[in-house]
Formats: structure tokens, C-alpha cells, sequence
């Protein structure tokens, strides 16, 4: 009988996790989901905008694997009550043991549990495990941008998905 799939440990992030989400973060960048370049070993993870407990972090035996940012889509009162996926990330190595899943879950509760009504994210067209995902978590698709970045030499289509808490 094969051994059972480690279980993710999800919790909010703490500042001393910095250096092990700005490594996270550079290793599995690409242009598969991200619009920025990728990010610089010497540049912050946390900001003014997004700090430890606007994340979550997945461990698997001890080590940060993975992540998800949670935000405000806008700063604008008259928008408080929704909430945005801002940021999903999982180590290569880690991928397909349903961290992924647990960390969409967390945001999604924590969301519900600040009292938002909704949570929105964006995802880039041809991600199409991450829109799967997403998709599987009960997120439809509200509006598409299409061709909104140029990314690795291609035209690339802006998905915005969202779900009622």
C-alpha cells in the first residue's frame, strides 16, 4: 500500500517567512501567470499593501511551498465588501498534492470570515490549470480583456473570475 499524500499545513504568513516567499517567488515565476518581470533575491516580499496577514502560506514537512495574497480590488469604500485573490504561487516540486486547492480554500473563508460578499481574481487566459482550479472552487468567468498583455512574444487575454460568499 503506497504511503498517504503529505497534507499541506496552511497559516498565515509571518514576517520571518519573508526570505522563503521572496525565494518562492522568484523560483516559480513565470509568464505563464505573472505580468511582471520576474522578481528581483533583493526586493521585499511584504509591502505596505500586502502584509503576513494578508497571506496565507502552505508548509509540507516544515518548509513554505506555497502561498496566496489577499487584498482589496480597489481602494475605493463603495468596493470594501469584495475581496481579491492577488497573488497564488506553489513550489514546481510541490505541485498536484492539492495545495494549490487548500490555499484558494483559506482565501475564500478568510474572505467570508472579514465579511465580504464576494472574492474576485485575475488570471491570465491561457493558464489553464489555474482557471481550472479556480473554476473547481466555484469562481466563474465575469469578463475577459482580451489581448490586455503582451507576454514571451504573445498577446495574452486578462480573466477576471469571481464567486459569491
Amino acid at each position: 500500500m503506497p504511503a498517504p499524500e503529505p497534507t499541506p499545513h496552511i497559516r498565515h504568513a509571518l514576517p520571518e517567512d519573508e526570505a522563503a516567499l521572496v525565494r518562492l517567488d522568484r523560483e516559480s515565476w513565470s509568464p505563464l501567470h505573472a505580468v511582471s518581470p520576474r522578481p528581483d533575491a533583493d526586493q521585499p516580499f511584504f509591502g505596505k499593501r500586502s502584509g503576513p496577514l494578508d497571506h496565507f502560506v502552505a508548509e509540507l514537512g516544515g518548509q513554505v511551498v506555497g502561498y496566496v495574497r489577499i487584498g482589496f480590488p480597489t481602494e475605493l469604500a463603495s468596493n470594501a465588501h469584495v475581496r481579491q485573490i492577488r497573488g497564488l504561487a506553489v513550489a514546481e516540486g510541490a505541485r498536484g498534492h492539492g495545495i494549490g486547492r487548500a490555499l484558494v480554500r483559506a482565501a475564500v473563508e478568510e474572505a467570508r470570515a472579514r465579511g465580504a460578499r464576494r472574492i474576485s481574481l485575475r488570471v491570465l487566459g491561457h493558464n489553464t490549470a489555474a482557471r481550472a482550479l479556480y473554476a473547481s472552487e466555484g469562481f466563474v468567468v465575469e469578463g475577459v480583456q482580451p489581448e490586455e498583455f503582451f507576454l514571451d512574444g504573445s498577446y495574452v487575454d486578462d480573466v477576471l473570475m469571481a464567486r459569491p460568499l
